[in-house]
């Protein structure tokens, strides 16, 4: 019997991550505002998230476009389970 082992990783709604992307590609936020931004979207959700660590996620996904799968891999990253 094998044994299956949870990998950890969440995988947020793509209707959900669509909407943040909308929100903050037309929002006019520079890095630290789209940070608060990405933190408060993982907060809500149950997630601690270290600051230093949403400004990177936020300017990486700033230079790279705001893909909603782009954002999907940072969040797995980003997201600490409280």
């Amino acid at each position: 019997m094998e044994t299956v082992r949870p990998t950890g990783v969440e995988k947020f709604s793509e209707a959900e991550l669509a909407s943040l992307r909308e929100e903050l590609l037309h929002s006019s936020l520079d890095s630290w505002q789209a940070a608060d931004v990405i933190s408060h979207y993982l907060t809500v959700r149950g997630y601690g998230v270290s600051n230093k660590a949403a400004r990177t996620t936020a300017s990486r996904l700033e230079v790279e476009g705001y893909s909603v799968e782009r954002m999907q891999e940072e969040f797995e990253k980003l997201a600490q389970v409280m």
